[in-house]
């Protein structure tokens, strides 16, 4: 594999709900980086079992993959709790696991040309797609804030579903997440913990940017 040199490369963790998405995306649109959410790959695939039951075993998850366009993962189809549900169990299966890493790792250390980096977020990107991260991030919020925003986000896409609902759902999502043999949810010793529980948007992307900055223009 082809890697570009000279890149600025950003690994976040987190367990669901906690924000990393958004500040992700606001931290990759601040320093013009690639930026790639993980997990969704794992839901596209939960999508495609739900949807191609018949069909689907690894030769057609391979197929699947190899157009696999970033676009395609802003489906809103792939946030439903059904499809977080398959994502949970798909991501245990070696099988997968290996074929979704080798195209994170290609996209972390070969972004496209345009950007001047990339930027991550998942569970295990701190350790096992990008070890060599510039920056490692490990946010976090309560169970019953995380919860809350995955409902408010589910109703503004006019999803019929109970705050309720969605708490057992996170909960069961963490259970999986850190609990799992293969590539568990864990904060590493050198990602820096941002706890979002009692920060807005605007705050943690000022707090995370102020710690690249201090670093880059050094």
């Amino acid at each position: 594999m082809i890697k570009r040199k000279n890149i600025l490369k950003i690994a976040i963790d987190s367990p669901a709900a906690a924000g990393a998405g958004t500040l992700a995306k606001a931290i990759s649109k601040h320093y013009d980086l690639f930026y790639l959410d993980t997990g969704k790959i794992y839901r596209f695939i939960g999508y495609l079992k739900i949807k191609y039951p018949k069909k689907f075993n690894i030769k057609f998850i391979k197929s699947k993959i190899k157009l696999l366009k970033i676009k395609d993962l802003s489906d809103n189809n792939l946030l439903s709790d059904e499809v977080g549900t398959e994502a949970s169990i798909i991501s245990k299966i070696i099988s997968i696991r290996k074929m979704v890493h080798s195209f994170q790792i290609n996209f972390a250390y070969n972004p496209p040309k345009k950007y001047k980096g990339s930027c991550l977020d998942g569970r295990d990107i701190t350790y096992n797609i990008i070890p060599d991260a510039d920056f490692k991030f490990y946010i976090t919020a309560n169970v019953k804030t995380r919860a809350l925003r995955r409902y408010k986000e589910l109703k503004g896409l006019k999803k019929k579903i109970t705050y309720p609902e969605v708490l057992k759902s996170i909960k069961k999502r963490d259970k999986s997440d850190f609990n799992r043999k293969i590539s568990p949810l864990k904060k590493t010793k050198d990602s820096l913990l941002i706890n979002t529980t009692n920060l807005n948007k605007r705050s943690c992307f000022l707090k995370i940017k102020k710690i690249i900055d201090r670093k880059i223009n050094n």
